[in-house]
C-alpha cells in the first residue's frame, strides 16, 4: 500500500464508525490514533509527528472565541425555560387568531423572535408545540400543517443570529462572527418569508385547513392585548440588538466594541435580567441551565479533541491533498463544487450532528473553497442553511422526535382529543424541507443574499497608485558665462573620511564573518 491510497480509507473508515453509532468523539480519536501507528509503521512520517497533538489539542482548546459557546448556551437556556415563549405564543396568537393562518403566522412570527434569543432546537420545537398544538387541533386546523409548521419554525434557530452554528462555523472557517452573522440575516429573513408565502398561498388554496379563531375567544382585547404583546417582544429585541450590536453582527454595522465572548457574556446578564422581570428566576432553573450548558460543552470539546486527532494524522498523509484534487476536478466551477458539497452535507446531516460535521467535515472543505475563491462567509451561511435541514428531514430529524414526544405528552395528560400520528408528521415536514432546499439553491445561485449586509471590500488599482515625492530646495543660483561648464559640487574632507572609514567597518565585518 502506498501513502497516496490511505487517505479515502482513512476516510470509509470514518464513514463506517458513524454509521455504526459508535460516540463520535472517541471514534475519531481511536481512528486517528490507529492511523497514526499504521503511517508511521509504514514510514510515511516520523513518530515525533504524533508527538504534537498535546500541542496541537492545547492550542484549540485554548481558542477564546470557543468561550462563546457556553455563554450562548447558558443564555438560550435560560430564556427557554423562563416562560417567554410562553407569553408571546399566547399573546401573538390571540392578535393573529381570528385570520385564517393566524397561529399559523404567530408561530412563525414567534420562532423567528425566540430563534434570535436562544438558540436551541428543542426547547423551541417544544414550547411551541405545548401552547399552539392543542389550540390548532381545538380549531380543526389541518394536522400536517401543524406539526410542519411548528417543526420548521423551531430550526430556525439554527440559522438566526447568534446561532451557535453560526459561532462554531466562524471558527473553523478562520472569519469573524460578526461577519458571519451579518451575512445570515439575509437567509434568515427570506426563511421568514417563504414560511409566511406559503402560509398565505395554503389559506386561499385551502381555506379549511386553516380556518380562523373566533374573535370571541379573545381574552384580551385592545390595549391591554397589545401591551402583553409589546412587554413580550420590546425585552426580547433590546437583548437581541445588544448582544448583536456589541459584536458587529448587525446589518449596515461596520464596528464592534465587544468581542464574541464579551457579548455572550452581556446576554448571560440580559437573559437573568428577563427571567427576573417575569418572576421567574429561581435557583432550580439556573441550577438547570448550568447543567445543560456543562452538558453541551463538554460534548463540543470531546469532539473537537477527537477530530484533531483524526484530522493532524490526515493530513500527515497528505489526506488534504487527496481532498482537493478531488473536489476541484468537479465540472462546473464553484457552482458544480457547491452543488456537490451541499448534497454530501445534507445526506450526511442525516447521522450526524452538526457540531460533528462542522468540526470533522468542514475543515476538509474550506481550504478547498478557499482557492476556488470561493467567499468563505458566503461558504458557511449557505453551509448552515443546509445544516437546518438535519433537524426537519424524515425519518431522522431531531424536531420531528421532539414533536413526537410532546404530542404523546399532551395527549396521557388529555390536553389534545386524539394522538398525533407519525405519517402526519413525517409527511407534514416534507413542504417544509423542500423550502429550505429552495433556499440552498436560492443562496447558491443567488450569493447577494448574503454578501449584501457585508462590509464592503476596498479594491487597490496598483496601475492607478501614484507617488509623490517633496520637491528638493533649490540651491544658490549661478550664473555662468558663455561656454562656462558648471563646477562639481565639491566634498567637504570630513565627509570623505566618514564615508571611508564606513566603508572600512563594512568591510571588516565581512571579513569577520568569513572568518567564523
Amino acid at each position: 500500500m502506498t501513502m497516496d491510497q490511505f487517505p479515502p480509507i482513512m476516510f470509509a473508515g470514518l464513514v463506517l464508525f458513524m454509521l455504526i453509532g459508535f460516540p463520535v468523539a472517541f471514534s475519531l480519536a481511536a481512528l486517528g490514533l490507529a492511523s497514526g501507528f499504521f503511517a508511521i509503521e509504514m514510514g510515511w512520517f516520523p513518530a515525533a509527528f504524533m508527538g504534537n497533538l498535546p500541542i496541537s489539542i492545547f492550542s484549540i482548546l485554548n481558542n477564546e472565541l470557543l468561550l462563546a459557546i457556553p455563554f450562548f448556551t447558558f443564555m438560550g437556556t435560560i430564556l427557554e425555560k423562563c416562560g417567554l415563549a410562553e407569553d408571546m405564543l399566547d399573546s401573538m396568537g390571540q392578535l393573529f387568531g381570528p385570520r385564517r393562518g393566524g397561529i399559523g403566522y404567530s408561530v412563525i412570527i414567534v420562532g423567528f423572535i425566540l430563534g434570535a434569543i436562544t438558540g436551541t432546537v428543542a426547547g423551541q420545537v417544544i414550547a411551541m408545540a405545548l401552547i399552539s398544538l392543542p389550540v390548532m387541533m381545538k380549531y380543526n386546523y389541518n394536522m400536517r400543517y401543524a406539526t410542519g409548521v411548528l417543526a420548521a419554525s423551531g430550526t430556525i434557530t439554527q440559522l438566526v443570529p447568534p446561532s451557535l452554528v453560526l459561532v462554531v462555523l466562524a471558527d473553523q472557517l478562520g472569519r469573524p462572527v460578526g461577519d458571519m452573522y451579518k451575512g445570515a440575516w439575509g437567509p434568515s429573513i427570506l426563511q421568514v418569508a417563504m414560511f409566511a408565502i406559503y402560509t398565505f398561498a395554503l389559506t386561499r388554496i385551502k381555506p379549511d385547513y386553516l380556518p380562523p379563531i373566533p374573535i370571541t375567544e379573545r381574552t384580551l382585547q385592545g390595549w391591554s392585548l397589545w401591551k402583553k404583546c409589546l412587554r413580550g417582544i420590546v425585552p426580547s429585541a433590546v437583548l437581541i440588538f445588544t448582544v448583536l450590536g456589541s459584536m458587529g453582527g448587525l446589518p449596515m454595522q461596520d464596528s464592534a466594541i465587544a468581542t464574541p465572548t464579551e457579548a455572550g457574556a452581556m446576554g448571560v446578564v440580559g437573559a437573568l435580567i428577563l427571567a427576573a422581570m417575569s418572576k421567574r428566576l429561581t435557583t432550580a432553573l439556573i441550577w438547570e441551565a448550568m447543567s445543560g450548558t456543562m452538558r453541551l460543552t463538554a460534548m463540543v470539546v470531546f469532539i473537537l479533541i477527537g477530530s484533531r486527532v483524526f484530522s493532524q494524522v490526515f493530513q500527515g498523509v497528505d489526506g488534504s491533498m487527496w481532498v482537493e484534487h478531488l473536489l476541484t476536478g468537479l465540472p462546473g466551477g464553484q457552482v458544480g463544487f457547491l452543488i456537490v458539497v451541499n448534497v454530501f452535507v445534507f445526506f450526511l446531516a442525516f447521522f450526524l450532528d452538526f457540531f460533528e460535521i462542522a468540526f470533522i467535515i468542514v475543515p476538509m472543505l474550506a481550504p478547498v473553497a478557499d482557492k476556488m475563491g470561493i467567499d468563505l462567509i458566503w461558504f458557511g451561511v449557505l453551509l448552515c442553511v443546509n445544516l437546518q435541514t438535519s433537524f426537519m428531514h424524515p425519518p431522522f430529524g431531531f424536531a420531528l422526535f421532539y414533536l413526537r414526544g410532546i404530542a404523546d405528552t399532551l395527549f396521557k395528560d388529555k390536553r389534545i382529543p386524539v394522538p398525533v400520528k407519525s405519517n402526519d408528521i413525517y409527511m407534514g415536514a416534507i413542504p417544509w424541507v423542500m423550502m429550505q432546499i429552495i433556499l440552498v439553491v436560492v443562496v447558491i445561485f443567488l450569493p447577494q443574499s448574503v454578501t449584501m449586509f457585508l462590509d464592503k471590500k476596498v479594491e487597490i488599482d496598483i496601475d492607478k497608485v501614484t507617488i509623490e515625492m517633496p520637491a528638493e530646495e533649490a540651491g544658490p543660483t549661478v550664473e555662468l558665462k558663455p561656454g562656462e561648464l558648471p563646477k562639481p559640487k565639491e566634498e567637504s574632507p570630513d565627509s570623505a573620511a566618514a564615508d571611508e572609514k564606513a566603508a572600512a567597518d563594512e568591510q571588516k565585518k565581512i571579513d569577520d564573518l568569513f572568518k567564523k
